[in-house]
């Protein structure tokens, strides 16, 4: 437990950066899922339209540091060749 001002106040912080993460990781996921699933689906065109909005977001996350810029660069590489694939 947080005894002395400087901890409570950091304990604050961690607080509101925790929701703040979590909000922007939520949007990236919802995003990338939804891509993920027309791609499944086989709807080339559909998937197209979706992947710059989930790329924005993956690095609009990682930007935030929400995710490590290798895992926004890893993940935006397999949707752009998941896409790649579905299109050829």
């Amino acid at each position: 437990m947080a005894n002395n001002p400087s901890a409570i106040k950091r304990n604050r912080q961690s607080i509101g950066r925790r929701i703040r993460n979590r909000s922007q990781r939520s949007r990236m996921r919802t995003a990338i899922k939804t891509l993920r699933q027309a791609i499944e689906s086989g709807d080339a065109k559909t998937a197209q339209s979706l992947l710059p909005e989930a790329l924005r977001l993956v690095d609009s996350t990682a930007q935030k540091g929400a995710i490590h810029h290798n895992a926004a660069a890893r993940t935006k590489s397999r949707l752009v060749l998941a896409v790649g694939k579905l299109a050829s």
